[in-house]
């Protein structure tokens, strides 16, 4: 993308920041309540949506949907760490976040997700979670 494209999208206006802040906390809450419909709510209903885990790859909705009615839920200690929400336009995102369980002392998760505004509604469209030892963290 050059420069003169950027320079036409809004960066990070605070309403969509703000409406995209609410759609993935709002995701964080389900995922936290293992509620099922609500998580495969908040991703894009497409075979093209993709979702990398820790140990898993999953390529379509109803995939990502099958998965996680098999899946273990994640853990009530679940912590987010810094959370960076960028937003281009009215209808793109990433959501960038750092998670951390108090029953998985010494790891830290990383997660980002791409969220596009369709049909009126924030939806993830593809998503990537990983975890490490803490101490293979890069200082900045």
């Amino acid at each position: 993308m050059t420069a003169g494209a950027t320079e036409q999208l809004e960066l990070d206006r605070p309403d969509v920041v703000a409406e995209v802040r609410a759609a993935f906390t709002a995701y964080e809450q389900a995922l936290v309540d293992h509620d099922v419909p609500a998580m495969t709510a908040a991703f894009w209903d497409s075979p093209s949506c993709v979702r990398y885990g820790v140990a898993e790859r999953l390529y379509g909705a109803a995939e990502i949907e099958r998965w996680r009615t098999g899946a273990t839920p994640v853990g009530r200690d679940r912590r987010l760490g810094p959370t960076v929400v960028a937003t281009f336009g009215t209808a793109y995102a990433v959501v960038s976040t750092e998670f951390r369980y108090a029953s998985q002392p010494g790891a830290v998760g990383r997660q980002s997700q791409t969220w596009v505004k369709l049909a009126g509604t924030w939806q993830v469209v593809a998503a990537h979670v990983s975890v490490q030892p803490e101490d293979e963290q890069p200082d900045g």
